[in-house]
């Protein structure tokens, strides 16, 4: 379990949940997505504080929806608009909102390493929602949660992760849950974009098309000026999922992306919303399962 000065309440990354915690979300989430009512009151009063080091969109309105959703005041903070910029450090960052009487801290920043010291120093539960290249928890679960609706169950489920792993907090966080739940999971990158450090074994991206779930990751197009890409186009015609490519994928099969997805890059445009494709239910499904995830933090 996640051990912070607040208990299992914080949710700082799935390596070190078990299999069993892991799926008492997913079944939370359930629950929330089968009530009709968008609005509830479980929350009541209390105050969560979405504070982004980091540029964010879909996360960041997928977090607020869901605190809105359980009643929740929200307090939205951007280190663009705050004394960040002026030199203040993330602890004191947090721990002034802390002292202004927040219940919960959603965060999301650069360095690595920072979110669990603070854990180690903030007393209320904190929620990573991407730390650097380490973790995304609630990405995870979101695709985990998109994955059980289609297929019933994870176990034996083959899930091919193709793109920059290396800098991949959405690899990371997907290998470490999936292999949890029993499923087998395979990488496909170019061999500047390998993470040696994690085990898992390396395919084409021919054979990843034969998998159950085929995860795009977003290409970073800004390192093209760090000579990891060459170009856009040279990445789609090596490792992007095109229309032709799609053809080799079963019946059964799905697809997925984090997003924001580079169109006709990573994938091309007429396979986002093509009927094996699952981008948009994926951020559907973010609601209920980061519901589920903010209302654990409140025991």
């Amino acid at each position: 379990m996640t051990m912070t000065t607040t208990g299992t309440r914080s949710l700082l990354g799935l390596k070190q949940l078990d299999a069993d915690e892991i799926l008492s979300i997913l079944d939370r989430a359930a629950y929330w997505e089968q009530h009709v009512e968008k609005v509830h009151d479980k929350l009541k009063g209390k105050f969560a504080a979405n504070m982004f080091f980091e540029n964010s969109t879909r996360t960041r309105f997928s977090f607020e929806v869901a605190e809105k959703r359980l009643g929740a005041e929200v307090i939205n903070f951007s280190a663009a608009a705050s004394s960040v910029q002026k030199g203040e450090s993330i602890y004191d960052t947090v721990r002034t909102l802390e002292s202004m009487g927040i219940d919960v801290g959603i965060i999301r920043l650069k360095p690595i390493g920072v979110l669990a010291e603070l854990a180690e120093r903030i007393k209320v539960p904190l929620i990573n929602a991407g730390d650097g290249n380490n973790e995304h928890p609630t990405q995870a679960l979101l695709d985990l949660y998109t994955m059980r609706k289609q297929f019933g169950d994870i176990r034996g489920l083959n899930v091919a992760i193709v793109g920059d792993i290396l800098h991949s907090r959405v690899a990371r966080s997907n290998l470490y849950a999936l292999r949890k739940l029993g499923a087998k999971v395979s990488f496909c990158a170019p061999t500047n974009m390998v993470a040696p450090e994690l085990d898992a074994p390396y395919i084409s991206i021919d054979e990843a098309l034969k998998a159950d779930v085929i995860m795009m990751l977003r290409v970073q197009l800004e390192r093209h000026e760090k000579g990891m890409i060459t170009s856009a186009e040279q990445y789609r015609e090596q490792y992007g999922l095109t229309v032709e490519r799609a053809r080799q994928i079963a019946s059964h099969s799905i697809i997925m992306h984090p997003a924001p997805v580079n169109r006709n890059v990573e994938i091309d445009d007429e396979l986002v919303e093509h009927p094996q494709s699952r981008i948009f239910p994926q951020m559907e499904n973010g609601v209920p399962v980061r519901m589920a995830v903010i209302e654990r933090a409140f025991g």
